[in-house]
């Protein structure tokens, strides 16, 4: 606790720490070490910032005044189990789950807990179990239960309203609506979704109102995407939309206070477009569409009225405001001017819109956080995200955009390092995880800004399959792990080479999850073209990821993997580094975590000794006891990356 209290008192007393003269080198530490805040949200009558605090393997979280950034309470669980997502319900009370934390480059499992608490800390309340009912009917279990905050219910300081799902059966699970008590834990059941698979949406007078069901697979029981939009009406569901029979996916995204339905309707081609849905007729008005991007955040007025603006990311942020009248519209304008060059977000506001934390970062810049009091017209600093760094001194990142071979445009960005003319120089090759959804983005990347303090450039690429492009961008990954995935990295490193960017003497390749696939299968697909590699908690054998780790456990799961990699186990031994080691033809270093339930150690340990047997060992394994997926602990994070540089370096450093 006396570390998280100097942890937050020096992010909140200072606006910038102490620099180090300009040609000292900062420690990896600096850059691999854990942010001084996480999520923050003031309060309903703004007396109170709440803000998580990573310790590395638990989350806590921390209540300070909002006045002069002084300690009210550290909320920590026991057991090592992490505090989730968190809610205000009232101006002194507090409402959290709890997590736990799988890996960096996994997302945190809810356990199925929730807690309330007041603001110093009084009335502390478990409120649901997971496996029982609610606080008051403990002996009365239900198996995988886990819910979900609705609505916090402005003018209610008592009650709130979430969405609960249970598993109906191996492949699916069912949602309820419920109204809960956040001072004694009991709840009223108010509806329950149609089938199965399904979110249920609010509608202005927090009512239970739209529910959108999802199903993963066709008549045969391979996968398919298939959606439908349902509507409540006098107690029973009415289908609206159903994507099978249009072709077209339509979701309700929010319903506003004064009861205007905004939707979301994706053809499957272009990305989604942004609309108001009319329940009279049922026709879906668009309001914004991209033709490369799909819209990766919301802006709404404080009052909860309008969507006053869309933020889309194939390159750096770009900010549509919608309504350009609106009073909101015009201060998050004013704003945005006065933090050119960055991403200004209204991170949370009290109830009455007066006073707004206002998140500042950039590809150089972590993250600051800012109080505007709109009587006063005054932005106030709050705290830094990472002090340690200052962003004068940060790498500046390049978004880009080429043609691949087969002519479909991909994205990426470009990391140069702070004083470098950009040219002729050693480059990181860096593809991300997944690789179907998740992507790359211009915001500040601490990982990407160490290789760059130490002279690198990082390249990374939004190949096809990344997320933020729209179904069909993201659909073409699928049965392309070994092909058009390592195409577009191929290309892009190409790209850099061709433009001056990169020298292609001095090249080498490192990724994480997928990355750590892409990192010894990319060699193996372009002989000659990188000169080291660097897995870290990779996958490289697909007939083990079918039988190994987390992903095959579920029904759903196995639908996934047949999708992405079919049946035919002499394609998944064509896609299996392991199986091709003899074609690396570099020097390779590996690590994992020895924990790891997605990309089991033995996957790593796997691809060491078919490497071995190759003739060509690798230069080092780590396989980190206590880790998972993506290493926590800040030791175990430093000692892996000056091991990674170390080899970089022994291979490309400077000449």
């Amino acid at each position: 606790m006396r570390n998280i209290l100097k942890l937050l008192l020096a992010a909140g007393a200072c606006m910038a720490a102490s620099q180090a003269p300009a040609e000292t080198l900062q420690s990896v530490r600096d850059f691999v070490d854990r942010p001084a805040y996480g999520v923050t949200k003031i309060s309903p009558n703004g007396e109170y910032l709440a803000i998580t605090v990573d310790k590395g393997d638990q989350d806590v979280l921390a209540v300070l005044r909002t006045s002069d950034l002084s300690l009210v309470k550290v909320n920590q669980l026991p057991g090592g189990r992490s505090v989730g997502d968190f809610y205000w319900t009232s101006p002194e009370r507090l409402l959290f789950n709890a997590v736990d934390k799988i890996g960096g480059y996994a997302a945190p499992r809810q356990t199925g807990e929730w807690f309330a608490v007041n603001a110093d800390g009084s009335q502390p309340r478990p409120l649901i179990f997971h496996g029982t009912r609610d606080a008051t009917q403990r002996g009365k279990t239900v198996a995988g239960e886990y819910f979900t905050l609705l609505d916090s219910l402005r003018q209610d300081d008592q009650y709130v309203i979430m969405e609960t799902l249970s598993e109906r059966s191996a492949e699916g699970a069912g949602s309820e609506v419920v109204r809960l008590d956040t001072q004694t834990g009991r709840r009223l059941r108010l509806a329950r979704a149609p089938k199965e698979n399904c979110s249920i949406t609010l509608d202005s007078r927090k009512e239970p109102r739209f529910a959108i069901c999802s199903s993963s697979k066709d008549e045969s029981g391979e996968y398919d995407e298939r959606s439908e939009l349902y509507r409540l009406e006098g107690g029973s569901w009415k289908l609206l939309n159903a994507s099978a029979s249009d072709g077209k996916h339509l979701s309700v995204t929010h319903v506003t206070r004064d009861g205007t339905v905004y939707a979301e309707q994706d053809d499957g081609k272009a990305p989604p477009a942004i609309g108001t849905l009319d329940l009279e007729t049922g026709t879906f008005t668009p309001l914004f569409q991209d033709k490369v991007a799909e819209v990766s955040d919301f802006i709404w007025s404080t009052d909860d009225t309008r969507l006053i603006g869309v933020v889309t990311d194939a390159g750096a942020p770009v900010v549509k405001l919608i309504d350009e009248g609106h009073p909101d519209a015009q201060l998050y304008a004013s704003l945005a001017s006065a933090f050119d060059g960055q991403m200004v977000r209204f991170s949370s506001f009290t109830e009455d819109g007066r006073k707004i934390i206002v998140s500042v970062y950039s590809d150089r810049n972590p993250g600051e956080l800012y109080l505007y009091d709109r009587d006063t017209g005054k932005a106030s600093f709050l705290m830094k995200r990472m002090p340690q760094l200052d962003p004068a001194r940060m790498a500046s990142v390049k978004p880009f955009s080429f043609t691949a071979r087969d002519g479909m445009t991909v994205h990426g960005f470009l990391t140069i390092p702070h004083g470098s003319d950009g040219r002729n120089l050693p480059l990181i090759v860096n593809p991300h995880g997944g690789p179907i959804g998740p992507r790359d983005d211009w915001r500040f990347n601490p990982e990407a800004q160490l290789f760059a303090s130490r002279g690198y450039a990082v390249l990374q690429v939004n190949f096809r399959g990344s997320g933020g492009h729209g179904r069909a961008f993201r659909n073409a990954g699928h049965r392309q792990w070994g092909q058009g995935i390592q195409n577009d990295i191929i290309d892009a490193t190409n790209w850099a080479v061709q433009n001056g960017y990169a020298d292609r003497n001095r090249m080498c390749i490192y990724g994480g999850s997928f990355g750590g696939y892409s990192a010894l299968m990319a060699p193996i697909r372009a002989p000659g073209l990188f000169k080291c590699a660097f897995g870290y908690v990779g996958v490289y054998d697909i007939d083990m990821m079918f039988k190994k780790g987390d992903i095959p456990q579920r029904d759903s799961g196995l639908r996934y993997l047949r999708r992405t990699h079919g049946t035919d186990s002499k394609s998944w031994a064509e896609n299996s580094p392991a199986r091709r080691a003899a074609e690396v033809g570099i020097p390779v270093y590996l690590a994992a975590g020895a924990r790891d339930m997605r990309a089991v150690p033995e996957q790593t340990e796997l691809m060491a000794k078919a490497l071995k047997a190759a003739g060509n060992p690798p230069e080092g394994m780590i396989i980190q006891s206590g880790e998972m997926h993506g290493f926590y602990d800040v030791d175990n994070r430093v000692k892996l990356y000056t091991t990674m540089l170390e080899f970089f370096d022994r291979h490309i450093g400077r000449q």
